[in-house]
């Protein structure tokens, strides 16, 4: 599809936006800049961005303590929730952030145009929520999972909203069963009761992560029972679509009860660990990824890439086909092969 051209006089609009977003940036950039020589900030230390806002974060000092809302200085664009800093504190109560500190991880997806964002950072897991209510769909779920392991970052899956489920479980029990099975961690959980709640704080416990999931699979409400103190904004499912409404507008970190700062000397039995609560997205794009790419996010299929007679099998009905021979050997469900069919095809299509 060709891109679509633009005007002269729309040329001359994004042009003139950009312009002033650069005059603003300098502007404040020279603002803190003089306020630095004079001396109006304190030193440096670390900490951590718990909330964006624009041209604005929200930093918590890394040794514990209350956050200070911090501007950063005009050469540091792109950081987000999760990133440890160095900032620095000012007289008036405000700060300013003054440097990022080298990532270890962090969680990307494509905007609308494709290009990868950063969304959160110094994440040691992701947790895919979903429902019994709106109803699941596995391809949806192996999309998350094949965007999860193309970050590098453990994926946990979580099924919410239990006590929904029918007594036999059906074919959502069955499905949970199918990815145990592949090595997935799997909670199950409720905010109806305290049923599955401990199970969850458990798989929390003294690490940093980040819920991902459809609207209405009760993300929120979930943080909600695990951070009493915390005021979130739940939306209800909408009673003709059953879908949920988005109450999250900004990737924030919460941290539980007990959780041991960075720097602390408290192990990790003492830490109730961070979470951090992204908005909600009905589908992960993988438009970033290629077709091997996305084979290799379907972690069973590993041991039998590179294995098909021709290098460039496409895994369809060609000859010598290994992932094929995998799923007529039933080593491979049908099921995420056709799911994994469908991802591939979506994206050709596209």
């Amino acid at each position: 599809m060709s891109k679509r051209k633009l005007s002269r006089q729309q040329r001359w609009r994004i042009e003139k936006t950009q312009a002033e977003r650069a005059r603003r940036a300098k502007q404040r950039d020279d603002h803190d800049t003089e306020r630095l020589a004079a001396g109006e900030y304190g030193p440096e230390q670390p900490g951590r961005v718990i909330a964006h806002f624009g041209h604005s974060l929200e930093v918590a000092p890394a040794d514990g303590g209350a956050t200070t809302r911090c501007h950063l200085r005009a050469n540091l664009e792109g950081l987000v929730t999760g990133d440890r800093v160095i900032w620095r504190a000012g007289e008036d109560g405000s700060g300013v952030v003054v440097a990022r500190e080298p990532r270890d991880t962090v969680l990307e997806r494509p905007d609308a145009r494709g290009r990868l964002k950063p969304v959160a950072a110094g994440i040691d897991q992701i947790l895919i929520v979903f429902a019994v209510e709106p109803e699941p769909h596995a391809n949806l779920i192996d999309r998350y999972l094949v965007a999860a392991e193309a970050t590098g970052i453990p994926p946990v899956l979580v099924l919410n909203k239990i006590d929904l489920l029918p007594d036999e479980g059906g074919e959502l029990r069955s499905l949970l069963d199918r990815y145990a099975t592949l090595g997935y961690p799997v909670v199950t959980t409720t905010t109806a009761t305290r049923t599955g709640l401990e199970a969850l704080q458990r798989q929390l416990k003294g690490r940093t992560s980040v819920f991902v999931g459809q609207s209405g699979v009760g993300k929120s409400s979930l943080i909600d029972r695990l951070l009493p103190d915390e005021e979130l904004r739940i939306g209800a499912l909408s009673e003709d679509s059953r879908k949920g409404t988005h109450t999250t507008t900004t990737a924030r970190l919460y941290r539980f009860p007990g959780s041991a700062p960075p720097d602390s000397a408290l192990g990790e039995d003492d830490s109730g660990g961070e979470l951090i609560d992204s908005p909600g997205i009905r589908e992960f794009g993988l438009a970033h990824l290629d077709a091997d790419q996305i084979a290799d996010g379907f972690i069973e299929f590993r041991d039998y890439l590179g294995r098909c007679r021709f290098r460039d099998c496409r895994h369809r009905a060609e000859p010598g086909c290994a992932l094929l021979a995998a799923v007529e050997r039933g080593e491979i469900h049908a099921d995420r092969f056709a799911s994994y069919r469908r991802i591939v095809d979506s994206l050709e299509e596209t």
